[in-house]
């Protein structure tokens, strides 16, 4: 039953990102004075770049916070992810 309801929320979480970021692409390009198919065109082609883009950045930002926090931590030295000459 938890599963169920953390899929219910996750999936509205999404699709408030996904809308969110649609309107705001919906406004740029209405206020740049895009009109017409155009507009819809303009909104579809930002949102899914800003989106591959988020889907590129966050496990690039695990990946350095991970470099960062092992490399920094006097315990974790071992554990960096790159190798040292």
């Amino acid at each position: 039953m938890k599963r169920k309801t953390n899929h219910k929320i996750l999936a509205t979480l999404a699709l408030v990102l996904i809308c969110s970021i649609m309107l705001t692409s919906f406004g740029i390009g209405y206020a740049g004075g895009v009109r017409g198919v155009g507009l819809a065109g303009i909104c579809f082609f930002l949102t899914f770049g800003i989106l591959v883009a988020l889907a590129q950045m966050i496990p690039a930002a695990i990946l350095l916070a991970s470099l960062v926090g092992t490399s920094v931590s006097m315990i974790r030295k071992r554990e960096i992810p790159i190798q040292t000459a």
